[in-house]
């Protein structure tokens, strides 16, 4: 029998026995994690035979193969709304934002299943083949003719039918829930494979965020790239089909090296414990919190009442949910602290705070996923009435957000090999930056992309006036290239916000909290998009008053593309203002 083997079991109290693991008291610790992670069979995980880069490999393997199926669809989507099922602009605009909102919203779904039931393990395990059978369904409306609306005859185009677009969306949402069941999951469960109570593995940790990223893009640049030229030029039947062959391979990598995984067990449900805290606190409104921190409610020993979590400090902000933790001479005389609705430990009530002290960063990101949104459709749409041949080539409009994808190619090893070891002699900080340090700047970038974008919508109306073209529905004699520079900018500033809220939502939440927490960062996609469907609607309807073509018309000749740029920078600038007040004011977390 091994060491790891060689076990003792402690029952830890938590509604309920718990069974525990705990490595022999004799054996060496430094054999075993310090963050509580586990094997494949629930004993302690090893440092030498679990987890680090060699269990990360298959992640980031499968991370690159999901990403490639979801960007495969998401990529020329809105084209596919318009050339095949002949919506126009603002509908097909608003269809992909809208999809795209409902991809980053369900992965609360995944995140809650994850860390109070499943685990992330087998969160991943079931949403993968609810994904599958989206992509499936959707690759077969795209290959019966029978789903297919008719071909446009000159200028009319058949609506399609109910069955038409009912088989199109339901394997287009299915994608969205089996994304979203494993985005919030992935990400965390790569992180969950170094042990951050170990400073060199920790270092690795904030690597592993940069090359998750890195691979993640490998998957968008081969989707912006071949898939959309295969959907453009060979039909969208085998365009669609590819990601869900690369679906399956990105599920087979995952499950092929199941035992060099470390694992987290599920630590019960994250809402009921903050629902817990609230009602707890509530109670005992009234009661005054004892100015000695040490007479709230803790458990003994090393680990806390919640099962997978480390304990947390005491803070002093937000000090009315202390009530929560506080043991009336009632609670004493009848045993009634071991009711969590009556009394909860620190650590469950630190869980809320930091909750709380996220909210501002987490309200002041959702505008850069405004900006980011119109990488799938606004600027899909201008580079539709730009000159796209190059050369001998046509450049369809969709793969010029390839641009985007090399410019975070680019910049995370540049970052990784070059800023942060820089940037780390100067600040003392082993990730060299802060966490929100890192999305500021990458806030700023996002304002200079919108700047880039409306500069050359102004110059393209220019060139549109100067040659008759206004009332014309066709490109005008500018290149596709000019775009170039605004993707380039918006990659830049992915690697720096996007990242860094990946790090930020991951190192900053409660063990038991870290899917929710990450779907959390997920979800200022969801609302920056949602919110964006808003702002498109909004302006239609305010710059369509009196009988205007709008600043958005299905002609952008006729309109004012520019104008809209110019209003989502605006936001932006004002939202980096508020961050910067809400990053100063921000107090990180102690375990």
């Amino acid at each position: 029998m091994d060491a790891e083997e060689e076990s003792i079991r402690l029952e830890v109290q938590d509604d309920g026995d718990h069974e525990l693991l705990l490595p022999p008291l004799l054996q060496d610790a430094s054999l075993y994690t310090g963050d509580g992670s586990v094997n494949i069979k629930g004993r302690p995980a090893t440092r030498r035979t679990t987890g680090n880069w060699r269990a990360c490999f298959f992640i980031l393997g499968n991370e690159c193969c999901e990403r490639l199926a979801y960007y495969g669809i998401a990529k020329n989507l809105v084209t596919y709304l318009k050339v095949k099922l002949h919506q126009g602009n603002l509908e097909a605009a608003r269809n992909v934002t809208t999809w795209t909102g409902t991809c980053y919203l369900t992965p609360l779904i995944g995140a809650i299943l994850a860390d109070s039931y499943w685990g992330k393990y087998w969160t991943i395990a079931v949403f993968s083949s609810v994904y599958f059978t989206g992509l499936a369904i959707l690759t077969l409306s795209a290959l019966l003719p029978t789903l297919q609306p008719p071909a446009c005859l000159g200028s009319v185009c058949p609506e399609a039918s109910l069955l038409q677009n009912g088989a199109f969306f339901l394997g287009l949402y299915m994608i969205a829930l089996g994304a979203g069941g494993i985005k919030p999951c992935v990400s965390p469960f790569g992180a969950d494979q170094f042990d951050d109570s170990d400073p060199t593995e920790r270092v690795k940790q904030v690597s592993y965020f940069n090359w998750g990223y890195f691979c993640i893009n490998i998957g968008s640049f081969t989707s912006g790239t071949l898939i959309v030229w295969i959907q453009d030029n060979l039909g969208w039947g085998i365009g669609f089909a590819i990601p869900t062959v690369f679906m399956a391979l990105a599920t087979a990598s995952f499950f092929a090296a199941s035992n060099m995984y470390r694992y987290q067990k599920p630590g019960g449900s994250p809402l009921t414990r903050v629902c817990q805290v609230v009602v707890a606190a509530f109670r005992k409104w009234h009661v005054e919190a004892p100015h000695d921190t040490s007479l709230l409610y803790e458990i003994d020993g090393q680990y806390s009442a919640i099962l997978g979590s480390r304990k947390l400090e005491h803070t002093s902000e937000l000090g009315f949910l202390d009530k929560a933790a506080i043991i009336s001479s009632a609670d004493a005389k009848t045993d009634l602290f071991t009711n969590p609705w009556r009394v909860c430990t620190i650590t469950q009530v630190e869980e809320l705070k930091i909750l709380i002290r996220m909210f501002p960063i987490w309200a002041t990101t959702i505008t850069f996923s405004v900006v980011y949104s119109q990488n799938s459709s606004m600027f899909i749409e201008q580079g539709m009435v730009l000159d796209k041949q190059v050369g001998s080539f046509n450049v369809p409009p969709a793969s010029l957000s390839t641009f985007d994808v090399i410019s975070v190619m680019f910049w995370i090893p540049l970052y990784d090999r070059v800023i942060m070891p820089i940037a780390r002699k100067y600040t003392g900080r082993e990730k060299g930056f802060s966490e929100l340090q890192r999305i500021g700047i990458g806030l700023f970038m996002s304002i200079v992309a919108m700047a880039s974008a409306a500069l050359v919508e102004l110059k393209r109306l220019e060139i549109a006036r100067s040659e008759g073209l206004i009332h014309e529905k066709v490109a005008v004699p500018m290149s596709i290239l000019w775009q170039i520079p605004q993707y380039f900018f918006l990659g830049a500033s992915e690697v720096f916000t996007v990242i860094g809220q990946l790090e930020f939502f991951y190192s900053q939440a409660p063990d038991a909290m870290r899917s929710l927490c990450a779907a959390l960062a997920l979800l200022t996609i969801s609302v920056g998009s949602y919110l964006s469907s808003v702002i498109l609607t909004s302006v239609s309807y305010i710059t369509t008053q009196g009988g205007n073509p709008g600043w958005i018309p299905d002609n952008l000749n006729e309109g004012h593309l520019d104008r809209f740029f110019w209003l989502i920078e605006g936001i932006s600038f004002v939202n980096l203002l508020v961050y910067i007040g809400s990053a100063m004011r921000y107090r990180y977390k102690n375990v």
